[in-house]
């Protein structure tokens, strides 16, 4: 269901026209920011982030496991923040990680994921190989557990980690209609929604493979997958084909730079006035 309109009162130079982007909790639209990873993030850096552009971050993802290395109580400041802030937390696809280590630590996994506060438990598969059915158990066994499961599927293996579009081309890519088939089959078992990875699409690659993220949206529709567009010209590419709706994640450096471009207040020269919203 479409959220609310932002009161025009609680932001500044209010007589500016922004486009219709609604309020929390949005079904589209959505805006994923990427927590710990590349760089620290702390309470207090993210409540630097709720305080000046909370109203347009949805959720927050961990990244790479960073939250396995960091003290339980700061992973616990930090999920507080989100949830003051009606902002969901995903683990991250650290899942694959911890399916190499046994049944009994995925179950730990996923129970200590609940009991500290995360939102959305993310199923990943770039490194690894597991069979569809089991993927699907996965996403049963997240839901029951009362966790929002949030598979990520993809064209190409060994995605997930820094890769030369050489190294990834030795890898082979996978036919797009076999992702798209899974992550159908996940949303039937319950998924929230289908994270695309961006490797062998429009990251680590000579040429973009803009017919895949075509053939999701035309078959999962806009509502259902959100795409990792971590790098400026991916989302203003996104944005200029899909409009200010399309689901994304980006970096938590990057927020006041794409919700510009979603609000139509600013753009680069292709964007510039472009993008626009009708309500």
């Amino acid at each position: 269901m479409k959220g609310r309109k932002e009161p025009e009162s609680e932001r500044a130079f209010p007589f500016i026209h922004l486009n219709e982007r609604g309020t929390k909790p949005r079904s589209q639209g959505i805006t994923e920011i990427r927590g710990p990873y590349y760089t620290v993030m702390g309470k207090r850096y993210l409540q630097d982030i709720m305080e000046t552009m909370g109203n347009y971050v949805d959720s927050l993802k961990f990244a790479g496991g960073s939250f396995a290395m960091m003290p339980r109580k700061a992973v616990k400041e930090l999920i507080d923040i989100c949830h003051e802030n009606n902002v969901l937390v995903s683990t991250g696809g650290f899942i694959e990680n911890v399916l190499t280590r046994g049944h009994d630590v995925v179950d730990k996994y996923i129970q200590e994921c609940r009991a500290i506060g995360f939102d959305i438990l993310e199923i990943s598969m770039g490194f690894i190989t597991i069979p569809h059915d089991d993927m699907l158990r996965l996403v049963e066994k997240v839901q029951k557990a009362g966790l929002k499961a949030k598979p990520e599927v993809g064209i190409q293996f060994g995605a997930g980690g820094t890769a030369t579009p050489e190294e990834l081309e030795a890898e082979g890519q996978k036919d797009p209609s076999w992702a798209i088939k899974l992550a159908k089959r996940a949303l039937d078992a319950g998924a929230y929604m289908i994270m695309v990875e961006s490797e062998g699409i429009t990251e680590s690659v000579k040429s973009w493979r803009t017919d895949v993220p075509a053939r999701f949206v035309n078959e999962l529709g806009l509502e259902k997958v959100m795409f990792e567009a971590a790098d400026p010209l991916v989302y203003e590419w996104y944005i200029k084909n899909y409009g200010s709706n399309v689901n994304l994640f980006i970096d938590h450096s990057q927020i006041v730079h794409l919700e510009s471009m979603r609000s139509g207040v600013w753009g680069t020269k292709s964007l510039w006035g472009r993008v626009v919203t009708y309500a």
